[in-house]
């Protein structure tokens, strides 16, 4: 399920996750393509809590990292939250083929020590 654009998401998510402390559930999707593939993508987070509900105000960090070759991508990608919930992180560069980690720290805007992880990884041709 391909996307047409850099702002076009699937419909379904490529994978569903739960962080690192159980309390938050993920759903990801990539664009332009999903699965994507080399180069720079746009991936989207849609987060929510134990009971469903939207996990809004939350501040991200991520970290493109590929673990096999113990480095990361020198562009730092921007996150931003565009709906309730919904975080799309721009500048994901994937450079080069294999797996490639996209470790994201979620930390409450009103508590910094309030953190959780996610790390989903992404088989790149």
């Amino acid at each position: 399920a391909s996307s047409t654009n850099a702002n076009s998401f699937s419909a379904a998510p490529l994978m569903s996750l739960t962080s690192d402390r159980g309390a938050l559930h993920v759903d990801v999707r990539t664009s332009p393509t999903q699965p994507p593939t080399r180069g720079e993508q746009s991936v989207q987070l849609v987060i929510t809590n134990a009971d469903g509900s939207p996990s809004t105000d939350l501040a991200l960090s991520t970290k493109p990292w590929m673990p096999a070759m113990g480095h990361g991508a020198s562009v730092t990608p921007s996150v931003s939250e565009t709906a309730p919930g919904t975080y799309v992180i721009e500048d994901v560069d994937m450079f080069m083929p294999g797996t490639w980690e996209l470790r994201t720290t979620i930390s409450s805007a009103s508590d910094s020590n309030d953190t959780d992880h996610v790390a989903p990884a992404f088989q790149i041709p």
